[in-house]
């Protein structure tokens, strides 16, 4: 059992070393104690998480078919867009929710693959979460987010480069989930608009959703494993894992702090920010695209 928790390194990893992956269980049994201990209310959506910590878990254990993961994903999507969506936004709107809750399930997994890059994600993003539903006086919804952010932080200080421990598929997949679930919610809840959640984490959404994207007009096969993310090319190029997890940091840093800034601004202003840092994102992608292909080149 010691050997099937070790993560052995693959096509896909930036590691040479088998290494544990069960770093993310302690993550979430501390997200469910504080939880537990504020009587949160969104009981399904706790239900839904603990669903897909059982089934990556016995996916990082013994292995389990896509098919049986992704069943699991769109379950736990289906259940918490049923509870808290479909009596709102209708039928069509649950299924939005689910196609985007099981998009940010799998692209969180997708963007595990660097020594602290999804701790730092979770304790910023979900950080940004705690600061902006605590501005709008929610102390509840706040500690939610802020109760997740702490976990990460101590999670770090055994995943930060060198990484000791991995976060694993029990760790990575319930913490999407938890990103758009949250992100929902506080939509819902009135205290940010839908975009908010996208800014905050776009980090992750937009280097899993563009090479993705990338992948399928080169009609590679894009469940098979890759080093093609933005993150992974950052590593090989010889910045390293402490180097890119540190500017991965500022870089959600500085998209946290906007996209708190820009709630309740008018409309000009958010429409500003948005295009700012799809601009910004844009100039990024492309001088790290020009440096890969001008080291591929050369090799």
């Amino acid at each position: 059992m010691a050997g099937a928790v070790l993560d052995h390194p693959n096509q896909r990893s930036l590691h040479s070393q088998p290494r544990p992956r069960t770093g993310g269980l302690a993550l979430i049994v501390g997200v469910m104690a504080a939880w537990v201990a504020a009587q949160s209310p969104w009981g399904w959506a706790m239900l839904s998480m603990l669903l897909l910590v059982a089934v990556s878990f016995l996916d990082d254990v013994r292995g389990l078919s896509v098919i049986w993961r992704f069943l699991a994903h769109f379950v736990a999507a289906g259940i918490f867009a049923a509870v808290y969506i479909l009596p709102d936004l209708g039928f069509v709107g649950a299924v939005l929710a689910v196609l985007a809750m099981v998009w940010m399930t799998n692209l969180y997994n997708f963007m595990d693959g660097s020594d602290g890059l999804a701790g730092g994600m979770t304790l910023f993003g979900f950080g940004f979460y705690g600061l902006a539903a605590w501005l709008q006086g929610d102390m509840a919804f706040a500690g939610l987010g802020w109760s997740v952010a702490a976990a990460s932080l101590a999670f770090l200080a055994f995943n930060f480069h060198p990484a000791r421990i991995f976060m694993g598929d029990a760790g990575s997949i319930p913490l999407g989930f938890l990103a758009a679930a949250l992100g929902m919610l506080g939509w819902r809840a009135g205290h940010w608009p839908l975009w908010f959640p996208l800014l905050v984490f776009s980090p992750f959404i937009l280097d899993a959703s563009v090479t993705l994207v990338k992948r399928l007009l080169r009609r590679e096969k894009v469940w098979q494993a890759h080093c093609e993310h933005y993150y992974q090319r950052l590593v090989k190029i010889g910045w390293g894992h402490r180097r890119t997890a540190l500017a991965e940091y500022l870089l959600m840093a500085l998209t946290g702090v906007s996209a708190t800034w820009a709630i309740g601004r008018n409309i000009g202003i958010q429409l500003a920010v948005g295009i700012g840092w799809g601009l910004a994102y844009w100039l990024v992608m492309w001088l790290v695209d020009s440096e890969w292909s001008r080291r591929q080149k050369g090799n």
